[in-house]
């Protein structure tokens, strides 16, 4: 009896998998058709209704969500609609549960609520996504002629032409699926049904009456909150993170937007003629000349607000170029500008004529993005700022489009998700541990016949779980003892699991710690060095008041993270296969802080005092390029103020970079790099670790050598010749 069971869960799946085949290949085909004969529908719907009508919530769901990712593979809009054909597919599955298919009189219900769900939620969607405006759609047309008659403003048209055309397309949808269900016989139907069951349903209809299932659904309930919490969670901290990255990529873009426009602006004037351009203005020879440039600038994209050129002064901006838009005239040359709120801070770096970042305000002319430029004439002096603003508003628009995309996106993925655990649990935990604690509630032992009958009524059960429910129900016939030996062993495992599991979590640290390419070789050698280090300091006597147990453990445990805020640096400049620009380096630089602000946010996150080696990680990360002589960054410590982890580090870091191999040169032998670091004595490092790293250099050399197989060909550009 077992194995025909068995067999007949194999066939019960394998017919699920093929119903699910044939309502993709529905789907798609409809799609096609559609478009094939430019008919002003989707019959995208129809396979997804009619496999949740015949098989069920989980086969219709799984169709429903991945229609449009097949489909998104020509269209990758479609897949941002994945949600609503989920939505439809639970639907279909209710109304098909509850014999609506079977009863004309309810199919209107059905295509309401289908076409509530396609056009109305899905006309929602695609006003987000088309920034506030029409789609181009197949509802887009009749929206446009709904809109140019004057009846209904923008969105409103929009909506009405999603719902009119998506109660035709949804009424094909319903009669296709009620008229196939009609048409199949019984037998069929039930072939294709996917129930779930792990065991005899007749259980569930057969069970004792006077000892029921306990009317409350804690586990149930527990196991659904749990799933829908943590995809919830999930969901929102990948959909925040998503979005900060995209604004930020957003602004970043803006910004390299801005600089090269900038740039033109520079050029396209002499700025040994600044004052002649104040004075005579457009009579001035070129004037109009690069006037008539910066304006193309600003008509050559949407977003370049203005271009124009100051004269920072004390008693404000000395207009020297200020081209007219269309909304907003010019100043003449000569006028002065007050300085703006947003530039106050900036002022006495404006006025000594140096470099500023870029400045985002939201005053007069709405949200902009500023990037001043001083311009130097022949001898080198500022003489004017050139000036260009960014319209940043798109960005906002942008970000709403993006979060309803994603939002979208998880949505469809979480109703699968939350349907396929529910039935999970239903049919693999509620319903066996529910059946067998009913039946073992009414067990008698108070006769032979009634023995057998507990027995006789367990194996009826006919749980097939496969996994610890079954061995659960196998083992209710067993002693107390097998029990608690079966609560030991899953104990064991839920260690092993623990400990699996924070395998993995270093595993994918030291993974992301290997983006340069060699940093997971580098930071193996530096701790390597560091350890080494320590324990000739220990020898020699020296700083052993800090060199406790404790404190070495900590610092070579650590080692591993002292580049960690790399992880924010680009690829381009982290991989860059040559030396670092200025610009370069000092973005590489930042990683110093950067990986200080994310060890920082890793203690805070445990108790204070729990915090171990962290503490020490965050003083590598953060201080291992500072110098003895407090010419490093980022703060400029010196001596015995910068911790000595980092001076340590700084030691180990140098070295290393100095003996691997780089893309344009080859790594130093031992002997160069070593007297590379001697000459740093005093300098650049603390002289007692650089004597104590040189009486220790026998061991130095076997730790490189060891690893001189691993090192043939990677490029390391972390710590080029400018950080040393």
């Amino acid at each position: 009896m077992d194995k025909q069971t068995a067999a007949e869960r194999r066939s019960k799946r394998a017919y699920m998998v093929l119903l699910c085949f044939c309502g993709l290949l529905i789907n798609f085909l409809g799609v096609r058709v559609a478009l094939r004969f430019h008919l002003p529908l989707f019959l995208d719907n129809i396979g997804s209704a009619l496999v949740a009508a015949l098989g069920g919530l989980i086969p219709g769901i799984i169709v429903g969500f991945f229609t449009n990712l097949v489909n998104g593979i020509n269209d990758y809009t479609t897949t941002y609609y994945g949600s609503l054909t989920v939505l439809i597919a639970v639907f279909s599955a209710i109304f098909a549960s509850k014999g609506y298919y079977d009863k004309p009189r309810k199919l209107p219900i059905i295509i309401l609520v289908f076409a509530m769900i396609g056009g109305a939620l899905g006309s929602v969607l695609t006003w987000t996504f088309y920034g506030f405006d029409f789609g181009t759609g197949i509802s887009a047309p009749l929206a446009h002629r709904i809109y140019d008659s004057g009846m209904l403003d923008l969105f409103w048209s929009q909506f009405s032409a999603d719902i009119l055309i998506d109660i035709v397309d949804k009424t094909i949808t319903v009669l296709c699926v009620a008229m196939t269900l009609k048409l199949m016989p019984p037998a069929l139907k039930n072939l294709f049904y996917f129930s779930g069951w792990q065991q005899n349903p007749s259980w569930n209809k057969n069970r004792p009456a006077n000892n029921d299932v306990p009317t409350h659904r804690s586990l149930r309930l527990k196991i659904i909150l749990l799933v829908a919490v943590a995809t919830l969670i999930t969901a929102i901290t990948v959909t925040a993170i998503s979005f900060v990255h995209f604004r930020n990529a957003s602004i970043n873009e803006q910004i390299s937007l801005a600089k090269g426009v900038v740039n033109v602006v520079k050029g396209c004037f002499d700025p040994d003629r600044v004052d002649e351009y104040i004075e005579k203005g457009e009579e001035a020879d070129g004037y109009l000349r690069a006037k008539g440039i910066m304006k193309d600038l600003m008509d050559s994209s949407e977003n370049v607000e203005f271009c124009y050129v100051y004269r920072i002064e004390e008693d404000g901006c000395h207009v020297v170029f200020d081209p007219d838009t269309d909304e907003v005239p010019g100043a003449p040359p000569g006028s002065i500008v007050p300085f703006d709120t947003a530039f106050q801070d900036y002022l006495p770096a404006l006025l000594r004529g140096e470099e500023i970042e870029p400045v985002i305000s939201n005053e007069t002319y709405g949200w902009l993005l500023t990037i001043y430029e001083p311009v130097y004439d022949s001898k080198g002096v500022c003489q004017c700022y050139a000036a260009v603003d960014i319209n940043m508003t798109h960005i906002s628009v942008g970000g709403y489009q993006f979060l309803a995309r994603v939002i979208s996106l998880f949505f469809g993925f979480f109703v699968m998700i939350l349907a396929i655990a529910i039935c999970m649990a239903e049919y693999n935990i509620i319903q066996p541990i529910n059946s067998m604690a009913v039946t073992a509630g009414h067990f008698a032992f108070n006769s032979e016949e009634a023995r057998e009958e507990a027995v006789k009524s367990i194996q009826n059960l006919e749980i097939h779980t496969n996994d610890e429910i079954e061995n659960l129900y196998h083992a209710l016939t067993k002693t107390t003892q097998d029990m608690v030996e079966n609560v030991t062993y899953m104990q064991k495992q839920g260690e092993i699991i623990s400990k699996l599991q924070n395998g993995l979590i270093l595993v994918l640290a030291d993974i992301v710690e290997s983006r340069d390419q060699c940093t997971g070789d580098h930071v193996r050698k530096t701790a390597a060095y560091t350890d080494i280090i320590m324990r000739e300091l220990k020898k020699e006597g020296v700083y052993t008041d800090q060199l406790t147990d404790k404190f070495m453990q900590d610092v070579v445990n650590s080692a591993p993270l002292h580049d960690i805020g790399k992880i924010q640096v680009a690829d381009a400049i982290l991989n860059k296969p040559g030396k670092l620009t200025d610009e370069e380096f000092a973005c590489m630089k930042t990683h110093t802080t950067i990986g200080a602000q994310i060890i920082s946010s890793a203690i805070d996150m445990v108790s204070e005092g729990e915090s171990g080696f962290l503490e020490e990680a965050k003083n590598l990360a953060h201080y291992h390029h500072e110098k003895w002589n407090g010419y490093g960054y980022p703060t400029g410590l010196k001596e015995e103020e910068i911790p000595l982890s980092a001076r340590i580090m700084a030691v180990a870091d140098v070295f290393d970079a100095l003996v691997s191999k780089r893309s344009y040169k080859d790594g130093f032998p031992f002997e160069k790099a070593m007297g590379i670091i001697l000459e740093g004595s005093g300098t650049h490092f603390d002289p007692q670790i650089v004597h104590a790293f040189q009486e220790a250099s026998d061991e130095v050399r076997m730790v490189m050598e060891s690893h001189m197989s691993n090192t043939g060909g990677i490029v390391y550009h972390n710590e080029t010749p400018n950080a040393l």
